[in-house]
């Protein structure tokens, strides 16, 4: 490790990583990613599902050691390679022991890799899958606030569980409107970033009994190891920076957020 980067915080309290992609990682052997996290006390762990091709990767993840979960579910990025099929298989393991949410899926109007209207069409389509299993929900918007709200806004009655809105770099109406709602909202490396102020503002107005700590690794690296690959080992510094922003004591932040991971992802054992 360089010695001009500061080492990482391990804390007494226990960590949930609730949003990474273990299959995307490359820097490192999977074992040494685990090894790692575990070695800063992250006790629990989601791997996020994100198209069609990595489905049945994300459950393959989930087996590798009881501390591992995974999602279901269709990125936006993607949404144009949904289908009957893939909805079909994502319904077949949504009840899988360690599969804890549908996700990620949502809306993304800053690439618009998809076609805005597909992208909103699979978004529903996914949310009812989220209805039907009572399982909670991860939810990926970018650009999009406006179709966010109204979509979620269909679905308040029939979703018996919310979910989070991951990586949140949305603006305040889109925050207010989820906290009202029972959503949590995630936060990563970006709050550590220098011009992130707006995420900074979104943490300050957000309850801490509503905010998940997650890396969404490899991307997003926080200070200070930008530059290189991010893994869940880094997901102390996100504690670190919502305790700074916040002013609140670290114990406190570590207690509430873990209470908040697991009530979230209620299959989280």
């Amino acid at each position: 490790m360089s010695r001009n980067k500061r080492q990482i915080p391990v804390f007494n309290h226990p960590l949930i990583e609730t949003h990474c992609h273990l299959d995307y990682l490359k820097d490192r052997p999977l074992e040494d990613t685990l090894a790692q996290a575990r070695q800063v006390n992250v006790e629990k762990l989601i791997t996020i599902a994100v198209s069609p091709d990595n489905l049945a990767r994300v459950r393959e993840l989930s087996r590798l050691a009881p501390w591992v979960y995974g999602t279901q579910g269709i990125h936006p990025h993607d949404a144009e390679q949904y289908s009957n099929a893939v909805e079909a298989d994502i319904r077949a393991h949504a009840g899988d022991d360690k599969i804890v949410a549908i996700g990620e899926i949502g809306l993304d109007y800053f690439y618009d890799n998809a076609d805005r209207a597909v992208q909103r069409d699979v978004f529903r389509r996914q949310l009812q899958i989220a209805c039907d299993t009572d399982q909670p929900v991860v939810i990926h918007s970018r650009e999009a606030d406006d179709d966010t709200i109204a979509i979620l806004q269909e679905f308040e009655r029939a979703l018996s569980r919310r979910g989070v809105i991951h990586s949140f770099t949305s603006g305040p109406g889109l925050a207010r409107y989820a906290l009202d709602q029972g959503w949590c909202l995630g936060f990563n490396g970006i709050a550590t970033f220098n011009k992130a102020e707006n995420v900074r503002d979104i943490i300050r107005m957000s309850p801490l009994e509503q905010i998940l700590l997650e890396t969404d690794a490899p991307f997003l690296t926080p200070v200070p190891y930008r530059g290189r690959e991010n893994a869940p080992c880094y997901i102390p510094f996100v504690a670190e920076k919502v305790a700074e922003v916040k002013e609140l004591a670290i114990e406190q932040v570590l207690t509430t957020t873990y209470q908040n991971s697991l009530r979230t992802f209620h299959r989280l054992k």
